[in-house]
């Protein structure tokens, strides 16, 4: 699950309480379901560079699976091929979370981070779920300027500071939603995990295997324990990482007046990541962090302090007005990575941008330059991609999260909600972030009626769940909770900070991974790993 603002080409998250999918029409479709030959070509991702690694191939699926012979859609499929193929086992399969990720975008960023024993014996393979990217699209305009139109109103940091911000973001998410509904199609009515799962089921078969090799990174891990539990006879090794907990993603007892992300505790993430970064910077020193203060209890109260100075004034550094609002939620992505990689400048960088606007904050003017300074800002502008619409847009996080995940009816109720959400879980602000991702879902009118959920607790062979202390989104008491929901789940944890294992590399935690997918044996019980590299 990644901030809706920050979901590039690494991504990396209804009101209705709707039934589960009857048994009988789950297995339908999957008798229905006949493996098919993909035809595979040589392609490029978009994030590609140098020589052409990828195939690319596009599946059929029935738009509805409760009416396989009715109307179909395409899937996007994209795959390296294992590097050792004398010794090749199989496919592992991967989502890039979101929800809302392609991909088909994806790849050729995520493909170095998975381990090198797994990428010899294993196809790479990802694709662009139902409604996104370069699969059969939701689109909710005509035209990508269309969208930023609408969108435009909406607060620089994508949530309120104060009432007039309020009622512009109601506003905008209102005239996307009545867009949607209008524009959409009907694909808006069939984008929820379970018929994504349900495609899952049809690549595998389309790519030979016989059961299921799978990594699903953030909302990734929902799909792969939807997955798990709608074809337990068919899962392989299955490795959940940054997780979402089941049952909190569908209460919709508690999603009558919490959203989405308040009830798996995304702020809390948020906050644990901020204060293991700001102890780590105060210890490193200003030569090494830059927004070091000396020590790490001195370094705190300098965030603390920048934050209350913006409220006072606004800082400007590069032509960019940083408010409070508006350094929280930078300071959120910037979270996600620990160290530098092609979209992200780690936890270094975020420390240099906080410093630059201290520095901003504390001049005479209110402003700085800082040359050869990169100040990360939210940007969500739908952009065109080969004629079409951007392959990571709002449509696919909403298309997905409103049409299953209870979130509550009434707009002017978020305000109320982000405050409790400072309060249990983030002094530091980031409740007000994450509860209003979820405010869009209030006015969204489509819902997936196949979707499921629950049980969770069918019987299935053993699945590796990998925790992050300090993960910035999917907060590390949802992996916690993992054992009480899923029949069968193995838990080891990573020792660090950022968003999910896989994109905060520990040796420990690949070499597990690959033993666990090319063996099928699973790591002692409490394996507690480091993080290769520390962020400073």
């Amino acid at each position: 699950m990644r901030l809706r603002v920050f979901a590039g080409a690494a991504a990396a998250c209804g009101v209705l309480a709707l039934g589960v999918v009857p048994a009988q029409a789950a297995g339908a479709a999957r008798a229905g379901q006949a493996a098919q030959a993909l035809t595979w070509q040589t392609c490029k991702s978009p994030t590609t560079t140098g020589a052409a690694l990828d195939q690319c191939a596009t599946l059929q699926v029935p738009l509805s699976y409760a009416d396989p012979g009715g109307a179909k859609i395409g899937i996007a499929v994209i795959r390296h091929r294992a590097t050792d193929q004398a010794h090749r086992i199989g496919s592992l399969l991967w989502n890039p979370g979101g929800p809302g990720g392609s991909g088909t975008a994806s790849q050729d960023f995520a493909y170095p981070y998975f381990p090198a024993a797994v990428r010899a014996r294993f196809d790479i393979v990802s694709f662009d779920p139902r409604g996104i990217g370069n699969s059969s699209q939701l689109q909710c305009f005509d035209t990508p300027e269309q969208e930023n139109a609408a969108l435009a109103t909406v607060p620089a940091a994508l949530f309120p500071a104060n009432a007039t911000e309020e009622k512009q973001e109601i506003a905008a998410w209102g005239t996307f939603a009545k867009a949607c509904h209008d524009h959409g199609g009907p694909i808006q009515y069939h984008m929820g995990t379970a018929n994504v799962a349900r495609d899952v089921d049809a690549i595998r078969a389309a790519v030979g295997d016989a059961t299921l090799n799978y990594w699903g990174p953030s909302y990734g891990s929902y799909l792969g324990e939807t997955y798990a539990n709608l074809f337990p006879q068919n899962v392989g090794h299955i490795v959940l990482d940054g997780n979402v907990s089941p049952k909190e993603w569908n209460d919709a007892a508690a999603g009558a007046t919490f959203g989405t992300f308040d009830r798996l505790n995304s702020a809390q993430g948020t906050e644990v990541a901020l204060q293991m970064f700001l102890s780590q910077c105060g210890s490193a020193g200003a030569a090494k962090c830059a927004f070091a203060a000396g020590s790490p209890i001195a370094t705190a109260a300098k965030y603390q302090l920048l934050l209350r100075q913006l409220d006072a004034r606004p800082a400007t550094v590069n032509g960019t007005t940083f408010t409070r609002s508006l350094t929280v939620t930078t300071t959120a992505g910037g979270l996600e990575y620990q160290n530098a990689n092609p979209i992200s400048t780690g936890w270094a960088g975020l420390a240099t941008q906080l410093q630059a606007i201290w520095t901003a904050s504390t001049s005479a003017s209110g402003a700085t330059n800082a040359p050869g300074v990169t100040m990360t800002v939210p940007n969500r502008s739908a952009t065109k991609l080969a004629g079409a619409f951007a392959p990571s847009i709002v449509e696919g996080t909403y298309g997905v999260l409103c049409s299953e995940s209870p979130n509550p009816a009434d707009p002017n109720s978020y305000q109320a909600q982000s405050a409790r959400a400072n309060k249990e879980q983030s002094p530091s602000g980031f409740g007000s972030l994450w509860t209003w991702q979820a405010e869009p879902c209030a006015q969204w009118q489509a819902r997936d009626a196949e979707r499921y959920t629950g049980p969770f607790d069918k019987k299935t062979p053993p699945l590796l769940a990998i925790g992050t202390k300090g993960d910035t989104n999917t907060a590390y008491t949802s992996t916690l909770k993992l054992p009480s929901q899923l029949n069968n789940v193995h838990i080891i944890t990573e020792d660090g900070g950022g968003h999910t294992a896989l994109f905060n590399p520990s040796s420990c935690i690949l070499d597990a991974a690959s033993s666990y997918y090319i063996n099928g044996t699973l790591p002692a019980a409490g394996t507690v790993c480091q993080q290769d590299k520390p962020p400073f």
